[in-house]
């Protein structure tokens, strides 16, 4: 039952919030006694002093993540026991679905409607899918001469570090310790610094589910706990979502150390086409409004460029601006609330920058403006530009509620200026001409392109997710993400 606006304020004033960190098995303070404060971007409120982890820590970490794959713990367990903790842990999720939402929107601001549907419930669905791909993924035999028999399988990497961003702190997770875990890795997971309530609440009921210890560490803490996980020698791979400058950083960390694999997914500017042979304009443009104010536009996937044909501009824009009304700035403790504050000051500060630019180059058709400031929170209009291709919010990641509408007047033209950019993480086009949609889709250079719509499948754990260019390498979600933690091991047999 879904609760009220009330009963969700309530329910926010008895929370218990626990900052320590999470290694092998048990809760820790840091061990220099340092915190630092996790505060709501709500309401500026602090909701716990976190233990912010130093090199000790991560060392801790790492040794206990390297204990317990030795011992084989976890790696060693039948595939049908690790699939059966797994899915409790899963299910202990589901069951503290309304506490860990709470934790999450009080943490970074996202509506609770949408951590209570989307969030949470993902996280557990992806926890159970790569569970319930441990004992369905088989290794080969490999046809060679009569004499030998040939083994290909699949083996852990050892130790595995993942630095999450604080956009989805506890889908992002999981999208890369639910595949790690399964093929039998111990992992280290270091949340954002801006979102880290809900990742060591999940390693607690990871205990409670029964998870061996050591197999699943959280070090919260700033930069420093990302840096050394990338250049510890111990670890054998880093997968990261987050900015591509911070991506550079952790590959060069990464091929400094040990040579260790670093799986990198990196940002977007991803635009969304509008041809002249779509007839549903008043649903491209609500879409279109969704694919970038959904989540304060904090997504790397967002709509953030939004390609019209010169003939249907006005009334795709006349829609868009109708449609951005349902994302007004609110308390995302009310479940009617679509959009809540951006994660923190520096982070608005950043978007707002980028919106006086905006206003120097182009025209404001919407929005661009702070909102609910005697709240004490970050809260932004949606807000939307009419400018060239060239201009900075045109080419720029800004992750927040900011569309750069561009006018084009050909399909040639419209693929030029979607492929002009550093990223490829996703694009979507819209026509009632499915051959013609068909064909703009393949020359989009994405990981994700969606036609007719934006955003469809995201909750589909069979899709691969990542992109091309500088948008990072590798692919979270699906069986392709079991490669990135996995060693494949020839093994021939010669017979008597």
């Amino acid at each position: 039952m879904q609760r009220t606006f009330i009963e969700w304020q309530a329910k926010a004033a008895t929370l218990t919030v626990d900052g320590r960190a999470f290694i092998d098995g048990a809760l820790r303070d840091a061990q220099s006694g340092r915190t630092f404060s996790c505060a709501s971007p709500i309401d500026g409120r602090i909701l716990a002093e976190v233990a912010d982890c130093g090199a000790a820590d991560v060392d801790a970490a790492v040794a206990a993540a390297r204990r317990a794959f030795e011992a084989r713990t976890w790696c060693g367990m039948s595939p049908r026991a690790r699939k059966a903790i797994l899915l409790r842990w899963a299910a202990l999720i589901r069951e503290r679905r309304d506490e860990l939402a709470l934790l999450e929107t009080l943490d970074v601001g996202k509506p609770i409607s949408d951590t209570t549907a989307i969030d949470v419930p993902a996280t557990a669905h992806c926890i159970e899918w790569y569970a319930e791909a441990i004992d369905k993924v088989v290794g080969e035999v490999v046809p060679a001469d009569p004499h030998l028999v040939g083994l290909v399988t699949r083996e852990p990497v050892g130790v595995v570090a993942a630095v999450v961003p604080w956009n989805f702190p506890l889908l992002m997770a999981a999208w890369k310790f639910a595949p790690a875990l399964a093929v039998g890795n111990s992992v280290v997971l270091k949340p954002s610094e801006k979102s880290p309530m809900t990742a060591i609440r999940v390693a607690e009921l990871a205990r409670e589910a029964g998870l061996p210890s050591g197999v699943f560490n959280v070090v919260p803490g700033g930069a420093e706990p990302g840096r050394l996980l990338a250049q510890h020698a111990d670890v054998d791979c880093i997968a990261f979502t987050g900015s591509t400058h911070t991506g550079r950083q952790i590959m060069t960390h990464a091929a400094q150390s040990n040579l260790k694999r670093a799986w990198l997914e990196l940002g977007g500017k991803s635009p969304n086409i509008v041809l002249p042979c779509c007839a549903d304009l008043e649903r491209a443009a609500r879409t279109a409004a969704e694919a970038i104010f959904f989540n304060m536009g904090e997504v790397c996937t967002a709509g953030s460029r939004l390609l019209v044909h010169r003939d249907v501009k006005d009334e795709v824009v006349a829609n868009l601006i109708a449609a951005a009304r349902a994302f007004a700035p609110g308390h995302p403790l009310d479940p009617a609330v679509r959009m809540g504050p951006i994660v923190d000051r520096a982070q608005f500060e950043r978007v707002m920058g980028f919106i006086d630019t905006g206003r120097r180059e182009g025209r404001v058709l919407t929005g661009g403006s702070r909102v609910r400031e005697e709240t004490g929170g970050f809260y932004i209009e949606p807000t939307v530009f009419e400018v060239n291709a060239d201009a900075t919010v045109a080419r720029d990641e800004i992750f927040g509620p900011v569309l750069s509408v561009i006018e084009f007047g050909d399909i040639d033209e419209a693929v030029s200026l979607a492929n002009d950019t550093e990223y490829g993480l996703a694009a979507a086009v819209w026509s009632d001409d499915l051959t013609t949609a068909h064909r703009v889709a393949a020359r989009l250079r994405a990981g994700t392109v969606w036609v007719n719509g934006y955003g469809d499948g995201s909750d589909d754990m069979n899709f691969p997710f990542g992109g091309y260019k500088q948008s990072g390498n590798g692919r979270d979600k699906s069986l392709h993400a079991l490669e990135k933690y996995s060693e494949l091991k020839s093994t021939v047999i010669r017979l008597c």
